[in-house]
């Protein structure tokens, strides 16, 4: 599975951003998916969003209430819709998914063993 990510750039405190993550050469709709923040340096991933193949979704307490994790297997994407950005939330953003079974207990820290993952889209927050 490719994946691509898409949406990313610099905005001022308050604002929004959708990323998008186009998956291609198969189909996401059995596949759990997600994103994490990649930081350059030494500093630790962070998982940001999870979902699962029935649209069950868990979120870093940091983004609770500000972003939303969705998929449109029509068009095979993935979403992250970023309200009320916070200069905090900056870093690139990389999307990831591989399939998992419909008893898979969906944990967020989960998108780290996810095989496919993409190039990342960078996501600047700052006045």
């Amino acid at each position: 599975v490719n994946l691509v990510e898409s949406g990313g750039g610099s905005v001022q405190p308050g604002r929004s951003l959708r990323l998008s993550c186009e998956a291609s050469e198969y189909t996401i709709r059995n596949y759990a998916m997600g994103w994490f923040k990649r930081f350059p340096g030494p500093r630790r991933d962070e998982a940001v969003a999870v979902i699962d193949a029935r649209g069950n979704t868990d979120y870093a307490d940091s983004v609770k209430g500000r972003f939303t994790i969705s998929r449109d297997e029509s068009k095979n994407v993935l979403y992250l819709q970023m309200n009320n950005l916070k200069p905090e939330d900056t870093a690139k953003y990389v999307c990831a998914g591989d399939y998992r079974p419909s008893d898979w207990t969906m944990t967020l820290d989960g998108v780290f063993n996810f095989a496919y993952s993409g190039q990342g889209t960078q996501v600047t927050v700052s006045s």
